[in-house]
């Protein structure tokens, strides 16, 4: 059973890791399926970038009987990222101390942030134990973190992503920001709801989505062949489409602060070494890579893998490149029910 949106309001204020509180934080999530009477068959699933809690949707290929995420057989629950604009306190949501939306004063936050919004709404909700959390890109980082930071995860999968964001994933984050800080709708200390910077951000959504796809792939659904008017390359009109989409669903201060969190993401900062950070976990994990991924390449799952006292490694095999965890169905069921199956737990209590 699906009750659609639901947001949850926390009764403390939530303190980042910069030390800047936010009054009265809401936690926007999802759920599907039922909760046992040990509230521990919960499937947790942290959504990418710019998406939201509708898992159904944007992981449609995984959902369903006898697929990874099966509501018949678990409590399957999606959070809204602390930062987003799609229910969670970020900086499209009003300021209970202004009655103004944040905008541009929201916080920079971090993914360890992200995940300990999440703990706190876990624990209002009762979870004792989360059978499984799996995430890709974005998600990944928060999974891993999870299991970093909370002793709830009895099994995780990773997908895209690495111990920590490398220098060239920061370069394409910071010319993402830039294409939106040199809208002239943008100001430095101000942006206006009355006149966001769409320029900006259908620009920064354009360099994204050359790193999340391939060569090949751009190479295979539009070669050099030019629209019907003659005035632009297939591919130019992609990324313009594309672009407009997302200002179309997407706040820009979002952009800004969801991509400055995935920076952050490093499981050493702060912390003594990845191999002592990792060394300790000890529940099974499933790394997976995509060969084809320009943005977060394989040597980084290989590399997280190697690190991770239980991982297994697997690659999936696409032309679409680092989106391909979000297209190649088949093959992420098939990795992802396998290690479920083969993999020996203790036997949950109901």
């Amino acid at each position: 059973m699906n009750k659609g949106v639901q947001q949850h309001k926390l009764k403390e204020p939530f303190v980042t890791e910069s030390g800047q509180a936010i009054p009265e934080p809401l936690v926007a999530y999802q759920t599907w399926g039922e909760l046992n009477n040990a509230r521990n068959n919960v499937f947790l699933v942290c959504h990418a970038l710019t998406g939201n809690t509708a898992v159904d949707e944007w992981f449609g290929g995984l959902f369903g009987p006898g697929k990874t995420l099966d509501p018949e057989q678990q409590f399957i629950i999606c959070i809204n990222s602390l930062g987003s604009c799609y229910g969670s306190s970020g900086p499209t949501s009003q300021n209970p101390e202004t009655g103004r939306p944040y905008r541009i004063d929201f916080p920079e936050i971090t993914i360890r942030d992200m995940v300990r919004l999440q703990q706190k709404l876990l624990d209002e909700l009762r979870i004792t134990g989360i059978e499984l959390v799996i995430g890709g890109s974005m998600g990944g980082m928060q999974a891993l973190e999870w299991c970093i930071m909370d002793d709830r995860p009895r099994s995780a999968v990773f997908v895209g992503m690495g111990k920590a964001h490398s220098p060239w994933a920061i370069g394409i984050s910071h010319t993402q920001r830039q294409a939106i800080y040199n809208d002239p709708n943008w100001k430095e200390g101000y942006y206006s709801a009355d006149q966001p910077p769409r320029k900006g951000l259908a620009l920064a959504r354009m360099i994204a989505m050359i790193s999340y796809r391939s060569d090949a792939d751009y190479e295979n659904k539009f070669g050099r062949l030019p629209q019907e008017d003659g005035d632009q390359f297939q591919v130019e009109s992609y990324l313009n489409y594309q672009g407009q989409k997302l200002v179309d669903r997407f706040d820009a201060v979002s952009y800004v602060r969801l991509s400055q969190a995935m920076d952050s993401h490093d499981v050493a900062r702060n912390r003594p070494s990845y191999q002592g950070v990792l060394g300790q976990l000890d529940i099974p994990t499933l790394v997976i890579g995509i060969d084809t991924d320009l943005l977060y390449p394989v040597q980084e799952q290989q590399e997280l893998a190697e690190l991770l006292p239980d991982a297994r490694y697997r690659e999936i095999r696409s032309v679409h490149g680092h989106d391909a965890f979000l297209m190649e169905f088949e093959q992420m069921n098939d990795l992802i029910t396998s290690f479920i199956t083969e993999t020996p737990r203790p036997t949950l209590s109901s």
